[in-house]
């Protein structure tokens, strides 16, 4: 019994301190994961975050042939603050045929929604949700950062988690073991 009482004190002490340290370590990038981790969560509640996806004038399935990319890429050109000349300014397309809808997402961030029936600018807003999304894993500041801070950042959540259970059960173990040597 003596033995399993010091093995038990043994890993309480450096459980309490293993705690103690790793939130010191954790609590910046914790805190920015969590912030952006929210922000990411609400993202279609505030179009802060992320622009709302509009509707064309009819879905495509309903048609039989959309409006050429070119006429997108046109719509795009015409929003001056996307900074848009070409394709090349172009991140990424998202084609919508149920909402009638083509997304094109320009390389600073703004996103111009277009109809694909008659390829009218429908909406530009900026995208803030890559941003936070870049953010919340940590590749916004490198991946030294990304690697060296923030993975470690959660290995040692992960051991929080483990010490912060293995403390919060201590006590009910201890009644056990008192109730089971009073027996």
């Amino acid at each position: 019994m003596p033995a399993e009482r010091s093995a038990r004190v043994f890993v309480n002490h450096w459980s309490r301190r293993l705690h103690r340290w790793a939130t010191v370590a954790t609590a910046l990038p914790l805190l920015v994961v969590l912030l952006s981790g929210i922000l990411l969560q609400l993202k279609k509640e505030f179009t802060w975050v992320q622009p709302p996806t509009l509707k064309g004038s009819a879905p495509l399935i309903d048609r039989e042939a959309g409006v050429p990319l070119d006429r997108a890429l046109a719509a795009a050109i015409a929003v001056p603050q996307a900074s848009v000349q070409g394709w090349k300014d172009i991140d990424r397309l998202d084609i919508r045929p149920d909402r009638g809808l083509i997304k094109l997402q320009a390389r600073n961030g703004w996103e111009i929604q277009v109809c694909m029936v008659s390829g009218d600018l429908l909406g530009s807003a900026i995208r803030r949700s890559d941003l936070i999304e870049a953010l919340h894993d940590g590749s916004w500041f490198g991946s030294v950062a990304k690697l060296g801070i923030f993975l470690p950042s959660a290995l040692l959540v992960l051991v929080l988690w483990i010490t912060g259970v293995w403390l919060w059960f201590m006590p009910y173990v201890n009644r056990w073991a008192h109730k089971s040597r009073a027996a």
